[in-house]
């Protein structure tokens, strides 16, 4: 049994009817589609390469501890992987809208909390996968990971030998509750271990110190903002838009206007809200829409399906600038502050105290949080790194990958960016209801990219 750390539980905790917290992909190859077997019978020879994805979360007793992951001793491969036909005439269109109802459809919290979709019936002799993944089990950079597991670098690898596997015994509620209580009785040890580190070499535990405090200061100063039309009360049905630039160009405008990758794409997005926003009437002057942009914390060499490693600065996308090569600037000098400032540092130390916390008074304020209406953000934009040179499943060549982020906590928009061979996408999640434009943003983070694109042509 592993325990879930305190952030993979907050993210299980926040589900509720309306708020569905899986993560996703969608990605279109280039071929006939193969038949549900082969792509069954594929993705179950990894599977040994993929522990989670065989195991099921079992609840504590009286919420003593978090919840922990156990072996699914009734696991069947056909619960999670399934196969469904885009209507005629195959649209790009029509497939998101497809994918968009398949993301809004809970997982079945009692089984591996998976699934992938084989979709045919694309226009262009094309077919896709839709994977859905509780947000508890992966963070973009483990996501990243998966797609390495389930695709291949060369279009006709050596066949994958999978290891055996049976599932090893069910914990019974008393070894759930024992096991949790084992688990507070440890927490003063923990406690002792950090201040005998600090006794060991105080002048480094107190710059640690510092930088959490002042970064915990930083977060905190970002907690309130003003309420838009992008807050608000949400359902439970999703849409989602796609947006595409080309990696090279947006490369050129950063060595000419200086910045990121990251920067640029954050930029443009940017450059979206605010068409977005003027086209519903809003005023923009002067205006900025406040993102949670996600941090991984994981160090360099960490790999695998270890759950969340992440934390998350915010920052304020400068909408009511006009010029775009300003509004780049002030995203990059916004952005190279804020990765100076401590304020990954000071979230993320929050989430580890987090794990000393009794599981009865965590899940009661995960719940609590769930249904209060937070102030602190308006939107999410994470980048998601995917592969940089061609992949291929079953023989078919992968052309797109889009990226799936859920929306919540009276968020109606999210945005996902992920890079693969030569390319950038942005998907954009948007509640069904409140957002019946989300094209117009997908639109307008296109024309956006093209305005800086064209600076430097």
């Amino acid at each position: 049994m592993d325990r879930l750390s305190s952030l993979d539980a907050w993210f299980l905790e926040l589900e509720r009817e309306v708020q569905q917290l899986h993560v996703g992909t969608a990605l279109l190859f280039d071929g006939p589609p193969p038949s549900l077997a082969q792509l069954t019978a594929a993705i179950e020879s990894r599977l040994d390469l993929l522990p989670r994805y065989r195991q099921r979360v079992r609840r504590v007793p009286l919420e003593l501890g978090r919840p922990v992951w156990a072996d699914d001793p009734g696991f069947w491969i056909g619960d999670h992987v399934r196969h469904v036909t885009v209507p005629p005439p195959g649209t790009e269109v029509r497939f998101r809208d497809l994918a968009a109802t398949i993301m809004s459809e809970h997982l079945d919290l009692s089984r591996p909390l998976w699934q992938t979709w084989l979709v045919d019936g694309l226009e262009g002799d094309r077919w896709a996968l839709v994977n859905k993944t509780h947000h508890a089990m992966i963070d973009g950079i483990t996501g990243a990971d998966i797609l390495g597991v389930l695709l291949d670098s060369d279009p006709d690898p050596e066949p994958h030998v999978p290891a055996g596997w049976s599932p090893g015994p069910d914990p019974s509620a008393v070894r759930l509750a024992a096991s949790a209580v084992g688990d507070l009785a440890r927490a003063p040890l923990e406690v002792g271990h950090v201040l005998t580190q600090a006794f060991g070499a105080p002048l480094r535990f107190t710059r640690q110190v510092a930088t959490e405090l002042y970064g915990l200061v930083q977060a905190g100063e970002k907690v309130i903002r003003p309420e838009s039309v992008l807050d608000g009360p949400i359902g439970a049905r999703r849409r989602w838009g796609w947006a595409r630039a080309d990696l090279d160009e947006i490369k050129a405008v950063k060595n000419s206007l200086g910045g990121t990758v990251n920067d640029v794409i954050l930029a443009a997005i940017t450059g979206g809200f605010r068409t977005f926003l003027e086209a519903r009437g809003e005023t923009v002057d002067g205006q900025t829409v406040r993102s949670m942009v996600p941090v991984s914390m994981r160090a360099p060499q960490e790999h695998g399906i270890r759950g969340n490693q992440v934390s998350a600065v915010f920052a304020d996308l400068p909408v009511g600038v006009v010029d775009p090569a300003e509004r780049l600037a002030a995203v990059t000098r916004q952005l190279s502050s804020l990765k100076s400032s401590g304020m990954a540092v000071g979230v993320d130390s929050m989430f580890a105290a987090a794990n000393l916390v009794p599981g009865t008074l965590f899940a009661l304020g995960a719940r609590v949080a769930a249904r209060v209406p937070q102030r602190a953000f308006s939107t999410v934009t994470t980048n998601v790194p995917g592969p940089r040179v061609p992949m291929y499943l079953l023989g078919h060549r992968m052309t797109e990958l889009f990226p799936y982020i859920p929306i919540g906590l009276d968020l109606r928009i999210t945005i996902g960016i992920a890079s693969y061979d030569g390319r950038l996408t942005c998907g954009v999640t948007g509640d069904y209801e409140a957002v019946p434009d989300l094209q117009v943003l997908c639109d307008g983070i296109e024309a956006a990219t093209e305005e800086l694109v064209a600076l430097v042509r």
